[in-house]
């Protein structure tokens, strides 16, 4: 009962007593402290346990009440780069997990990083980085391209501003970044119902380079470790209403054809999946959908920069 012990303090009334009395006799309803007798502080205890686990449980929902919460809570934040956002209807979709796939130099990286520095106008982002890719540089160029305030004194301090709203933390290993997303989870609860200025850009450059390593082996744990994370962004995407942006990379496929890393397991955990290139020697960059909730795969275009 490790679980109901943390809970301790936010509801006293799951003191030892209760824990011990629910482990020794496997209680999973208040009816069965009816039945025994237990006391009132049991039973109270007991109906406080339930009330948490429903909590917990988000309800069912039918076809018109999905289409209602798309309509009224799942809006799109553009990434600042004219042919994606044209190509994606607007951007990238709140509360849902959109990945970039893409090899070495196919502008991953880059399209992030005008994607935070168009988001953090007005919204908090919070960036994994996990091998260095993070440019503040390459932010503040973004933002200087697109500004044109009327003194040297206002640009400054709308630089401040953005930059002051992106978090990036370093994580090297898939156990460091769930730990900073359940940090993330707790931060999220409570900003939820809250004014000002809130979080809605979580992006993980990169994903695979967490995951493949794990995946080395012929074990279940590293499979089993995928899914956790990528259900566990997709839970945050989708509860609190965030967009979540991760860049994959790609492995040899048949026929010396490209393909997504991570394999078939991971295909179907992100909503949405763009693949990007590079035309070799320039700076015009292709995009197309491999995978999109409401759009037909294989739509592409093209953009800079």
């Amino acid at each position: 009962m490790a679980r109901l012990a943390n809970l301790e303090t936010e509801y006293p009334v799951l003191d030892s007593t209760v824990r011990n009395f629910c482990a020794s006799h496997g209680i999973f309803s208040a009816a069965f402290a009816e039945q025994n007798n237990s006391s009132e502080r049991l039973k109270e205890g007991i109906a406080q346990v339930l009330s948490i686990i429903d909590d917990m449980h988000q309800p069912w929902l039918n076809g018109m009440e999905l289409l209602e919460d798309a309509k009224r809570n799942k809006h799109v934040f553009p990434t600042g780069i004219q042919g994606i956002d044209l190509l994606l209807g607007g951007g990238i979709r709140v509360g849902q997990l959109t990945e970039l796939v893409g090899p070495s130099s196919s502008g991953k990286t880059q399209v992030c990083l005008r994607t935070a520095s168009n988001v953090a106008r007005n919204h908090l982002v919070l960036y994994l980085d996990t091998g260095n890719s993070f440019s503040p540089q390459r932010i503040a160029y973004f933002l200087g391209k697109t500004i044109n305030p009327s003194s040297a004194q206002a640009k400054n301090q709308f630089l401040q501003k953005v930059m002051s709203n992106i978090s990036c933390h370093s994580v090297f290993d898939i156990f460091a970044m769930f730990d900073v997303l359940h940090q993330l989870e707790s931060y999220l609860r409570c900003q939820d119902g809250r004014g000002g200025c809130q979080m809605r850009l979580l992006i993980v450059d990169s994903i695979s380079s967490l995951i493949s390593p794990v995946l080395g082996s012929s074990s279940t744990q590293g499979r089993a470790l995928m899914t956790s994370a990528g259900y566990l962004l997709k839970k945050l995407a989708h509860q609190h209403n965030l967009a979540v942006l991760i860049i994959n990379h790609t492995v040899g496929g048949e026929g010396g054809y490209s393909k997504p890393a991570l394999g078939d397991s991971w295909k179907c955990i992100p909503h949405s999946r763009l693949f990007l290139s590079c035309d070799r020697g320039s700076n015009n960059y292709n995009v197309s959908i491999l995978r999109h909730p409401s759009m037909a795969s294989g739509k592409a275009a093209r953009f800079v920069i």
